[in-house]
């Protein structure tokens, strides 16, 4: 599937919001030098060809309780379909589970988890990843602080 052209307009709208999605449409209208009309019409196009895929409230985690962040990298046992899907199931399920990926190299899986220390990570671990059928071996590393974070790159 070929990406949508995006112009110098299209990528202004986008880098506006992506600093901010809260803007109101006469808001973004003026940062991106558009009239409101026009400007509400390129963000409806952005979104009907899936440049823009949502829009969400990015949530602090410490005032949730869990304060830390791990990586954990996860190697199976099987490689079968079922084994691998089911695994795959499990993790979107995990409300600490903030991202996962199906990765090449040593291990299979990398997750990005929001923990509440060490006692958090050891239930996470203990309570759920160990006790999904096919974890064969886990390798995790404690994020000591983030020096970027970003959930898209800027256009």
């Amino acid at each position: 599937m070929d990406a949508p052209r995006l112009d110098a307009i299209d990528r202004r709208i986008l880098r506006a919001l992506h600093r901010n999605a809260r803007l109101t449409n006469a808001e973004l209208a003026e940062q991106v030098g558009l009239s409101p009309s026009p400007c509400w019409t390129r963000v409806k196009r952005l979104e009907q060809a899936g440049v823009i895929k949502g829009y969400v409230a990015i949530l602090d985690q410490q005032s949730l309780g869990l304060p830390d962040t791990v990586i954990i990298e996860v190697m199976m046992e099987r490689h079968d379909e079922e084994s691998l899907r089911r695994f795959e199931q499990a993790v979107t399920e995990m409300p600490e589970v903030i991202e996962a990926w199906l990765v090449t190299g040593e291990y299979d899986y990398v997750i990005k988890a929001a923990v509440g220390g060490t006692a958090g990570y050891e239930r996470l671990l203990r309570e759920k990843l160990y006790r999904l059928p096919g974890v064969r071996h886990t390798r995790t590393s404690f994020t000591l602080r983030s020096l970027k974070q970003s959930w898209t790159p800027a256009p």
